[in-house]
């Protein structure tokens, strides 16, 4: 009953439409001498306007020349247009100098937010201002004697009103308080916290990355005057816990774009042509908020080579890929991702240029690369390790041979633990002060020998040779 009225409804208005364009044109076309006349029987100018976030949904009979004749497509703001969404908002509000107050730097810290979720942003300012304000009143009329609550019945002087401003860390609280911006409800994902600071060692992957992806979102307008086309995929594979992850997250954090996270288990359906519309709803969104990123992690599941029995699922949905990634023309700011530890079982149609045909083997670290791994490690969770540990001759101790990025994660995490432990032995005891400042336990050697007695590397030595022979034959390099 429902879909027979909709389908009325759409009916009466493409009705509706069609005479009304048939009416004008017939009356513009008529050669009329008498102005008077033509005053009186010309049409008025009517223009329809339509808004959705659901073009799809939207019957493709509207959607044709004569009815709907234009689509204009409002994508979610960049970093500029956020910083001058803000400008507008905050034109009303009491700010602090301008030396003190940068829109910039929230603007670069609210990436997926569009306009209601700005404006809902600087209201959560306001009440966060509010509120500190209200609690140092009271604070202050508590230090002078007065009663705490009397603090509003004291009136403000001219020198306080002047001081009273949002500032910076309201700001900064607020966004913390908006939990889900309406892009994340949408489908996409938070740009992730990881710079290239976080991920050790891989310098000549960071660069191919660098010059493919993130300098080709900064500067389109220069590979646009060099005629060179960088829409092609990539393909990150390699021994698990290498920090495949890891990498195209960083690369999302510098490039500044829109970041859609999935994870290819989670696209399969079993219901028929549920897989196939996730993808093109997902490309779609991409297209619509470009410049975006699409990564997807554990790719072999989506992928796995077509021809064997039982695997018409995946097959309908790689086909559906493929497809989405031939449309070059129409994937211009789409740039995709794809990470896999399983390339062999990875069909080849889609290994080849101009789909995911730019493929970075992400080997096992080096002793070199261990130790950047270890210090990016201990610096980004600020680890308190003593300075007496060398992280470098850690690194080149024959136990970490093999060991992956998520392996030397591991480590660090288990040498705190230790170290958390016999600080909590000697708290019980009576050796150590929870007051006592010169006295702050420390990640040492010893911490780190016994951690390592307990860790055992993700990849043999048997998988590192299989991985080898598989970037041999695979690589882009």
């Amino acid at each position: 009953m429902q879909r027979e009225m909709e389908r009325r409804v759409v009916t009466q208005l493409m009705t509706c439409m069609d005479e009304f364009h048939q009416n004008f044109r017939s009356y513009a076309t008529d050669d009329m001498d008498d102005s008077q006349s033509y005053e009186k029987k010309k049409p008025g100018y009517v223009i329809v306007i339509g808004a959705t976030n659901r073009p799809d949904a939207v019957d493709q009979a509207l959607r044709r020349p004569g009815r709907f004749d234009r689509e204009i497509s409002l994508g979610v703001p960049d970093e500029n247009a956020r910083k001058q969404i803000l400008e507008r908002l905050a034109q009303k509000l009491r700010l602090p100098p301008e030396g003190q107050f940068n829109l910039l730097k929230i603007a670069k810290a609210t990436p997926g937010f569009v306009g209601a979720d700005l404006k809902a942003l600087v209201d959560t300012a306001g009440s966060v201002a509010i509120k500190r304000i209200v609690y140092a009143r009271k604070d202050k009329c508590l230090k002078e004697g007065n009663n705490k609550q009397d603090y509003w019945r004291h009136p403000w002087d001219r020198h306080e009103l002047q001081q009273l401003s949002i500032t910076m860390d309201d700001f900064e609280e607020a966004i913390t308080e908006i939990v889900q911006p309406s892009m994340r409800r949408e489908g996409f994902s938070s740009v992730p916290d990881v710079t290239w600071a976080c991920v050790g060692g891989l310098d000549s992957l960071k660069k191919e990355l660098d010059r493919s992806i993130v300098q080709c979102i900064k500067y389109p307008e220069y590979y646009k005057k060099f005629g060179v086309n960088m829409q092609a995929g990539v393909l990150l594979f390699g021994p698990p816990g290498c920090g495949k992850t890891l990498i195209a997250k960083a690369v999302a954090h510098d490039s500044g774009a829109n970041f859609i996270h999935i994870k290819g288990p989670e696209v399969l359906n079993r219901y028929v042509g549920e897989s196939e519309s996730d993808i093109r709803k997902i490309f779609t969104r991409a297209r619509i908020n470009s410049p975006c990123i699409l990564f997807f992690d554990e790719v072999d599941a989506l992928t796995t080579k077509r021809g064997k029995e039982g695997a018409w699922v995946v097959e309908r949905l790689l086909n559906q890929l493929l497809i989405e990634l031939d449309g070059a023309d129409q994937r211009e700011g789409v740039y995709v991702i794809g990470a896999t530890n399983r390339i062999d079982v990875i069909d080849d149609a889609l290994l080849r240029p101009g789909r995911l045909g730019q493929k970075y083997f992400v080997p096992l670290p080096s002793a070199n690369e261990r130790h950047s791994i270890l210090k990016a490690l201990t610096h980004s969770q600020k680890k308190p390790v003593s300075c007496t540990v060398d992280l470098d001759a850690l690194a080149r101790r024959e136990e970490c041979n093999n060991l992956t990025g998520a392996d030397l994660a591991s480590l660090v995490n288990e040498a705190a633990k230790v170290a958390l432990e016999e600080s909590l032995k000697l708290l019980e005891n009576g050796a150590l002060s929870i007051s006592s400042s010169c006295s702050v336990p420390s990640i040492e050697l010893s911490h780190f020998e016994q951690a390592l007695s307990k860790i055992k590397p993700s990849v043999s030595e048997q998988q590192r040779k299989h991985y080898e022979a598989l970037s041999q034959k695979y690589s882009a390099n």
